[in-house]
């Protein structure tokens, strides 16, 4: 079993000191040995989880019976539906994930037969992934409410159909922008995304192209 810490700042302004230290402190206070006696760190944002450490402590580092130890969860990121989709892959990999801002995440099982421990580590996990994806409905369903009124200001302005609805153009036009596509040029979504279509508009236009080509 490895103990591996892990924390981030967004940006190279903040200082990483203060979570690397009560990792550290926390580790001490109970006899806990952290593997290399080291915490990795990155100063990068939360939006994602294409971090050069984070990559390697996740990938490369841990493995099944391990421990990932952070000071809170937004250490991790700030998108709480890609927080779910880590805290699952930690559980299907029977990794525990210790917050120390959550003192029931803490437990320690390395004094525990293996089955004993295996089900605490679930028992434990399950219930971050249940709070989690809570917090991740709620915050879509905040976001989605917020576009829904965004919408409804804008139409009250008069301003939905120059902002809202995605641009249409013939058939022709987008025959030929389509041969970029064809070429190799550039890629179909970003085709797409270029000329400001949306996603079943553009596939209707490509399928009447392959419909012509039939005739």
């Amino acid at each position: 079993m490895k103990y591996i810490g892990y924390h981030r700042t967004s940006t190279k302004e903040q200082k990483l000191d203060r979570g690397i230290n009560e990792i550290v402190n926390f580790c001490k206070t109970h006899n806990i040995i952290l593997y290399k006696n080291k915490v990795y760190t990155d100063q990068h944002t939360g939006k994602d989880f294409d971090r050069i450490r984070y990559t390697l402590v996740k990938e490369e580092l841990l493995e099944p019976g391990d421990v990932l130890i952070v000071t809170e969860l937004d250490r991790l990121g700030r998108d709480k539906a890609k927080i779910l989709e880590e805290l699952k892959y930690f559980k299907e990999n029977h990794i525990q994930v210790m917050i120390l801002e959550i003192p029931t995440t803490l437990m320690d099982f390395s004094n525990l037969d293996n089955n004993m421990a295996q089900m605490l580590m679930e028992t434990i996990n399950n219930m971050l992934i249940e709070m989690y994806a809570a917090l991740a409905q709620a915050e879509m369903e905040k976001r989605e409410k917020r576009q829904r009124e965004g919408i409804e200001a804008m139409k009250r302005r008069g301003e939905w159909e120059k902002y809202g609805r995605p641009r249409k153009m013939n058939l022709r036009r987008f025959k030929r922008e389509y041969e970029r596509v064809k070429r190799g040029e550039i890629r179909p979504f970003q085709l797409r995304d270029e000329l400001g279509l949306a996603t079943s508009t553009f596939y209707h236009y490509k399928k009447q192209i392959e419909e012509e080509k039939k005739k």
